[in-house]
């Protein structure tokens, strides 16, 4: 019996996974966490407590299926993407992460624009360079707390911190470091010469592996403190878009995704490294093939659902949630939602941009305001979706992921908006499951990644289909959705 343990580091969670490469999927279990806002634009996480929720997760795991954890043949990881975490030589955080959801560096955003324009960035770096990307938050570290810049010895992804944690060795692989915004992404190596000519120090940015490779083994200290044996294989992993795509058995062209998560985003695999050449897209490296994945992003995707739930209609539970948006007619009888509550990217890459509900009469209750939120964030990755239509990428349908698959009434939604059949796996954490698949593919516990996708990726049976009546207004709604903003984004800021 060989049993694979999937990491997924997120925003809100942390989430491990045992695989049975026999039986399948044994147990997965989460510990969830905040993300602090020390000042207004800030977004922070202490990356000791990833590891100390971590070792929550394991503890858990050995509890259900004590046998199987310790007989773990191979890691893998999948985590949160663009964050910025530095290290000292002994491993030893020197701060607080910078995650993507910070957007404190609009100075050093403008510094990077001023040494590259558009057409540079699309060059080098495939993207345009974005608030919460690693590149700008490091200058910004770099120029408002230069004693802790100094302490730096290593700049890591989140996912990275706690392969360090398990391994003993700090290591980066393509995913990730494309994402971070100073990679020259078709070539999958650091963007050297823009590092240096921003006096960023080449020894802190580790060596780029493929996310496929083996990073390390579980070493001796981890192996004390978490119950784990020493010894066991572990492999880079990546950023949790792609390897999700693996989850979904989608790392490979003719499919697209849509992801709900914290963020959201409408992505496909690629196999050259193209881009829009307005910069509304992301073209990361991928963890399979050395190919490439394009997506467009919307930043606050179920942050949305999870502002409205919890702090603004006081909701008690998803199944109330739902069954309150359900009751209410597509469209929200003319309540529109902008969700641009942490600026937004594709398409309109606007880090002053804000969210606004539209349209509110007083007939209106709290299952349009839930339908509404839903609705809106489908709108702003409907724009995501037009975009990568644009350049040629497309599908018959789509695979829905994230929380968001969770809901009946979001899937349809989105089937409605989208105008495409929608399905879902059968697998709630895709990211999981692809961490275990990728690792079990890297060690020759199966044969290739697609015998382990045949095996375990299973699709739920309904399949979600545009409803014609729904699609007429919903073109309408997103029509003034899209218009709304045009008309305010001057008064946004």
């Amino acid at each position: 019996m060989a049993v694979i343990l999937g990491i997924d580091i997120g925003t809100t969670s942390v989430k491990a996974m045992l695989l049975d490469a026999e039986k399948g999927v044994l147990s997965v279990h989460a510990k969830g966490y905040g993300v602090s806002i020390p000042q207004l634009g800030f977004a922070e996480q202490d990356p000791k407590m990833w590891w100390s929720s971590l070792l929550e997760v394991f503890d858990a795991l050995k509890a259900e299926q004590a046998e199987a954890f310790a007989k773990v043949e191979a890691i893998g990881f999948s985590g949160q993407m663009h964050g910025l975490v530095l290290v000292d030589a002994a491993g030893e955080p020197v701060r607080p992460a910078i995650i993507w959801l910070d957007q404190r560096s609009k100075k050093q955003l403008a510094k990077i624009s001023e040494a590259y324009d558009e057409k540079q960035m699309g060059e080098i770096f495939r993207n345009r360079v974005s608030a919460g990307f690693a590149f700008p938050s490091l200058l910004w570290v770099k120029e408002e707390e230069p004693e802790v810049f100094a302490r730096a010895a290593h700049v890591l992804s989140p996912k990275d911190y706690l392969r360090l944690r398990i391994t003993g060795k700090a290591g980066a692989e393509a995913v990730d470091a494309s994402s971070m915004g100073m990679f020259d992404t078709a070539h999958r190596d650091w963007a050297w010469e823009v590092l240096d000519h921003f006096g960023l120090p080449r020894e802190i940015f580790p060596e780029v592996k493929e996310s496929s490779d083996l990073a390390g083994v579980v070493c001796e200290a981890c192996a004390n403190e978490t119950g784990l044996p020493a010894g066991i294989p572990v492999i880079y992993g990546g950023g949790d878009q792609p390897i999700q795509a693996i989850g979904n058995a989608a790392a490979r062209e003719g499919y697209l995704i849509s992801n709900i998560g914290t963020g959201g985003q409408i992505s496909a695999f690629v196999k050259q490294p193209i881009y829009d050449e307005k910069l509304r897209t992301n073209t990361f490296c991928h963890a399979v093939d050395r190919g490439y994945t394009i997506f467009g992003a919307t930043l606050a995707a179920g942050k949305s659902m999870d502002w409205a739930k919890n702090y603004i209609l006081k909701v008690d539970s998803y199944a109330e949630l739902n069954a309150l948006a359900d009751a209410v007619p597509a469209g929200s009888e003319g309540l529109i939602y902008l969700p641009y509550l942490s600026g937004e990217r594709t398409p309109h890459m606007n880090l002053d941009a804000t969210g606004m509900f539209f349209g509110m009469k007083l007939g209106h209750g709290r299952g349009h305001f839930l339908r509404a939120v839903m609705e809106g964030v489908t709108y702003s990755l409907k724009d995501c979706l037009v975009l990568l239509q644009e350049l040629g990428v497309d599908a018959d349908q789509i695979i829905a992921s994230g929380g968001g698959a969770a809901s009946e009434i979001w899937l349809q939604i989105q089937a409605d908006i989208f105008g495409k059949d929608v399905v879902a796996c059968a697998e709630k954490e895709q990211a999981c499951l692809g961490a275990c698949l990728l690792a079990g593919a890297s060690t020759g516990i199966f044969a290739s990644l697609d015998e382990g996708c045949a095996r375990f990726v299973k699709m739920r049976e309904k399949v979600y289909h545009p409803i014609p009546e729904h699609q007429a207004v919903y073109e309408e709604g997103y029509r003034k959705f899209r218009e709304l903003y045009q008309r305010t984004k001057d008064l946004m800021g």
